[in-house]
């Protein structure tokens, strides 16, 4: 594959998959409506931490994009 046609199709997948993305968390915070539903703070702290804690691994992923993606246990450098 050309890098032109990488970059349109990285382009094209970004958009769509962070505005499927967005609209999701919109309609998770919607469940903030007390009037139509009942929670407590272990719920919407276990909420925030699973996004966070996958949020993190997304950065994770392209910041160590050309590391290898599993760590290797070594005694010496």
């Amino acid at each position: 594959m050309v890098i032109r046609d990488k970059r349109k199709k990285f382009v094209e997948l970004a958009e769509k998959r962070v505005n499927n993305a967005l609209k999701q968390i919109e309609l998770i915070g919607n469940l903030s409506n007390r009037s139509n539903y009942e929670y407590d703070e272990e719920d919407y702290k276990k909420i925030f931490r699973v996004i966070e804690n996958e949020v993190r691994e997304m950065k994770r992923r392209f910041t160590d994009a050309n590391e290898t993606q599993k760590k290797k246990f070594k005694l010496r450098k």
